[in-house]
């Protein structure tokens, strides 16, 4: 039986939003990990990593040594990795005036968030936390830069 292509995208901190895609674009899971320390981050990025079956590509949502520590990690498994930062990922996805403040932008991203979450048919919150959020955003972003969606479905243009 063949690997499904998957795609990881990372809201990287010590709290860590997680969003995995299928090679369809559509979500697969999502969920925020609070690592506490780099030390357990560290660790935790090479078990997160080294559990995904198929996984291809990495998107990671943010800089510095957070974002060398997995881009490192993931380059070391042969992924595809990239690295945007939250305002290319919003300038894409969200509207001008929802791009005013960070208060905002997360207040737009937690509404988009919801009907990636609707529309890929994945499990539904019972809390979302900005940073899963922010995580499933940037998949979106990531699986229309790898193709692997041609653009936003109709049901997701705002």
């Amino acid at each position: 039986m063949a690997r499904e292509a998957s795609l990881l995208a990372v809201d990287l901190g010590l709290r860590t939003g997680l969003a995995l895609y299928g090679a369809d674009g559509r979500l697969r899971w999502y969920r925020s990990q609070n690592f506490g320390s780099n030390a357990r981050l560290k660790r935790g990025a090479f078990g997160v990593l080294k559990d995904l079956s198929g996984l291809e590509q990495l998107v990671l949502e943010g800089g510095g040594t957070l974002a060398e520590l997995w881009a490192k990690e993931g380059e070391r498994r042969g992924l595809n990795v990239r690295v945007v930062d939250a305002e290319t990922w919003r300038r894409a996805l969200l509207y001008p005036r929802e791009r005013r403040s960070g208060e905002e932008a997360k207040a737009a991203a937690d509404t988009l968030a919801r009907r990636v979450i609707e529309w890929s048919g994945a499990a539904r919150p019972t809390s979302l936390r900005h940073d899963a959020a922010e995580a499933i955003l940037v998949g979106l972003w990531g699986v229309v830069r790898a193709g692997w969606l041609a653009d936003l479905p109709d049901t997701l243009r705002r």
